[in-house]
């Protein structure tokens, strides 16, 4: 029995791929969907992938005849299909949008692609890395010396899979009102390109400069960015305001009248280098105890093995130990239908049962 959980009533089929369709498909099992995952015959699935909790797995070949129909069997009584082939790899398997919505009307069929289905770059080969690159936001991330990666959390999965699972589940809710279901094209140089709409909106102001590293929120202002510490450790301060800024510079033993105006561009540079100096004087945890109280918005940077352990993050329970590893728990919270992390069924499921169980599940 699946905990009820916001999205209990969610019929998801996953076929599987990498990246951003299994983290969109964790977000929905973790919040109460039961999602069957296909798989390759030899695919191997192991417990400790977090990407791939929350499941049930079917082995099919889909070049198979009798495997494909099996999956559309299956496909015809979900309520989503998650697929993140390049675009025509799903018709020509049979399994395209058009066959899946003749066979169920009301079905939401997702797509994820960095380049979208359409376009120049359609059928191109892409990372993440090349999506934003495309979009801006690579360009503006970074230093005077060149741009720096944001790992691939702005293409792949902000600009993915959050976008996939939103748009999937906005298809949902007007699927149940209208009866009609649809495709969702879902791609991740249009998601990183929605997430800098802030950014475009700033430069259209003449308030962002191109040069990276010279505005207020890409670590050219003093007060929002990362210090090194006599321990070689970081902070991080984001003392936008003016009293945050104040606070800051009362933490700091700073006196504001020997500074030049926070306003002048001219004087960032040695506003930086002094409370450079401040920083590099004490220990990261010196300096996060001092400003523990403080509105001046200074956090120490924390690694992944130091996260957890917070105890802000602990007594959220941000993370949870399951099966002996730590790991970042669900979110958002829900007030009356508790999101939680689902168990993982590494054994094949019989794929008739489960088209039997889903088929008497209907909405």
């Amino acid at each position: 029995m699946r905990p009820a959980g916001p999205l209990s009533a969610l019929k998801v089929v996953e076929f599987g791929a990498i990246g951003p369709v299994p983290f969109c498909a964790m977000l929905l099992a973790d919040m109460g969907a039961d999602v069957i995952q296909v798989t390759r015959p030899a695919a191997v699935v192991r417990e400790q992938d977090f990407m791939q909790r929350g499941r049930r797995f079917v082995p099919l070949d889909l070049k198979r005849s009798e495997d494909r129909d099996a999956a559309l069997q299956l496909v015809s009584v979900a309520d989503v299909v998650l697929e993140g082939n390049r675009p025509g790899v799903m018709e020509k398997l049979g399994l395209g949008p058009d066959v899946c919505l003749e066979l169920n009307p009301r079905l939401v069929y997702g797509r994820m692609t960095g380049w979208g289905q359409d376009g120049p770059l359609a059928l191109r080969a892409g990372h993440d890395i090349n999506y934003i690159a495309l979009t801006g936001a690579l360009d503006a991330i970074g230093t005077g010396q060149g741009p720096v990666v944001p790992l691939n959390l702005v293409g792949d999965y902000g600009g993915g899979s959050m976008f996939l699972a939103f748009g999937v589940l906005a298809a949902v809710h007007e699927a149940r009102s209208s009866g009609r279901g649809q495709v969702v094209d879902a791609a991740m140089v249009d998601g990183a390109s929605y997430l800098m709409s802030l950014f475009y909106r700033l430069h259209a102001q003449d308030q962002w400069q191109d040069p990276r590293g010279t505005n207020a929120l890409d670590g050219g202002a003093p007060w929002y960015g990362t210090y090194r510490t006599a321990d070689d450790r970081w902070i991080a301060v984001g003392a936008i305001e003016e009293p945050f800024w104040q606070a800051l510079l009362s933490g700091l033993g700073i006196v504001a009248s020997d500074l030049p105006p926070r306003t002048d561009k001219a004087g960032w540079p040695a506003l930086r280098e002094r409370l450079s100096a401040v920083f590099r004087s004490q220990s990261r945890d010196h300096w996060a105890a001092l400003f523990a109280d403080s509105d001046a918005c200074v956090s120490p940077v924390l690694s992944m093995e130091e996260a957890h352990a917070h105890e802000h993050l602990k007594a959220r329970n941000t993370f949870i130990e399951v099966a002996g590893t730590v790991r970042p728990a669900p979110a958002p919270r829900f007030s009356a239908s508790a999101a939680a992390i689902q168990e993982t069924e590494v054994k094949p499921i019989d794929i008739r049962d489960a088209i039997d169980t889903w088929r008497r599940h209907t909405w």
